[in-house]
C-alpha cells in the first residue's frame, strides 16, 4: 500500500502536537491509544452476532450504471489497510487490527429533529426496506490520497424522505458512536466526541449522497465504518463519516468535528478543489492507494456535471 506523502503526514502530526492534541495516550490512562496497543497487544476480537442470512444475500447488489466511474478499482488490501478512523488510531495503517474490538452489531440509527416521522431504525431493517445497490465512487482524502471503491448501500435521500422533513429542515447533522472502552482515543477529553458532521439538506438529498452498508461486495467491516457510513464522493473524505448512530434534521448549520478544531483548515463545505490548497499542502495532485500513481486532482472529485447546480 502507498503511504501518505511524508510532508502531509508529518505536517499533520506537527499540527496536532502544536495544538496539544497529539499525545493523548499516557495522560488518559495507560494503553489508551493505538501506540499503547502496539506495545501491549491488540484489543480482543469483538464477539458479534451473525449477520442475518437474508441481509448477507443482498450484497453486493446490482451495480449501478448511472452512478459509477470507468476506472480500475483500488485493490481491497490497500483500501482496507489504510485510512482514517481517529476514534481508534492516529495511524493510518493497521486499522483492521485497531478496530477488531469494535462491537458494531446489533446497531440502530436514530433519526430525529425537523421531521414528521422520527424513529429509530435497525440497520438490517434499513437494508431490507431500501435494498442494496453497488456504486463505484472515487474517494478523495483531504490529505491528498485517493482510492476508487465499490460501495454497497442505498441513497441517503431514501431515509430522509421516509421521515418526512418539515419545511424548516435546512441542514442534516450526523453523529457517530461514543464508546470509550472500545475506541481508545475517545478516552481523551481533548476532542468533542462523538464525531459529528453535517450537510445542507439539498446536498444530503442529492442522488449521489449515499449510505453505505457494504464495500467490495460484503457488509462493511469495522475499519470502513461498520455497519453504516456516509459517502459523499464530491467532498473530502472527512465529510463521509463512519459508524452513524444518529441523524438530525436541523434549522441551523451544525458545527462539525474538524471544522471546530481547525476552521481555517477544514471548512464546512469541503468540496474537492485542486485550485484551493490546504494551508499546509497543495491539493493539485493526489496519490492513489495501492499503485502510488500521482495524478491531477479533479474539481469536485470528477463529479462537476452532477453537483455543479448545488453551488450556483
Amino acid at each position: 500500500m502507498e503511504p501518505t506523502e511524508p510532508r502531509v503526514f508529518f505536517g499533520r502530526r506537527r499540527w496536532l502536537r502544536a495544538a496539544g492534541l497529539g499525545a493523548i495516550s499516557l495522560a488518559s490512562g495507560g494503553a489508551a491509544t493505538w501506540l499503547g496497543y502496539r506495545r501491549f497487544g491488540p484489543p480482543p476480537v469483538a464477539v458479534l452476532p451473525p449477520i442475518p442470512a437474508d441481509v448477507t444475500a443482498a450484497f453486493p447488489g446490482a451495480r449501478s450504471s448511472r452512478f459509477g466511474v470507468d476506472e480500475a478499482l483500488t485493490a481491497r488490501e490497500a483500501a482496507d489497510g489504510y485510512g482514517n478512523f481517529f476514534e481508534f488510531s492516529e495511524d493510518k495503517e493497521g486499522l483492521v487490527e485497531a478496530t477488531r474490538g469494535f462491537v458494531h452489531r446489533p446497531w440502530a440509527v436514530e433519526v430525529r429533529g425537523e421531521c414528521h416521522r422520527p424513529g429509530t431504525f435497525d440497520v438490517w431493517d434499513l437494508v431490507r426496506r431500501f435494498g442494496v445497490e453497488e456504486r463505484v465512487y472515487r474517494h478523495r482524502c483531504v490529505e491528498a490520497w485517493a482510492m476508487v471503491v465499490p460501495w454497497s448501500g442505498f441513497p441517503l435521500r431514501a431515509l430522509i424522505d421516509a421521515v418526512a422533513p418539515t419545511s424548516r429542515a435546512r441542514f442534516v447533522r450526523f453523529v457517530s458512536f461514543h464508546a470509550p472502552r472500545q475506541a481508545p482515543n475517545q478516552r481523551s477529553t481533548r476532542f468533542a466526541w462523538p464525531y459529528h458532521e453535517g450537510l445542507r439538506i439539498d446536498e444530503a438529498t442529492h442522488p449521489l449522497a449515499f449510505l453505505a452498508t457494504g464495500v467490495y461486495g460484503e457488509p462493511l467491516p469495522a475499519a470502513h465504518g461498520a455497519p453504516i457510513r456516509l459517502v459523499v464522493p464530491w467532498k473530502y473524505g472527512f465529510k463521509s463519516m463512519k459508524s452513524i448512530a444518529r441523524i438530525e434534521l436541523v434549522r441551523e448549520r451544525p458545527p462539525t468535528f474538524w471544522s471546530t478544531i481547525a476552521p481555517a483548515e477544514y471548512d464546512f463545505a469541503a468540496n474537492v478543489d485542486p485550485m484551493t490548497p490546504h494551508p499546509r499542502w497543495s491539493q493539485a495532485t493526489e496519490r492513489m492507494l495501492g499503485t502510488g500513481e500521482l495524478r491531477a486532482t479533479q474539481l469536485m472529485n470528477g463529479y462537476v456535471d452532477e453537483v455543479a447546480s448545488l453551488y450556483t
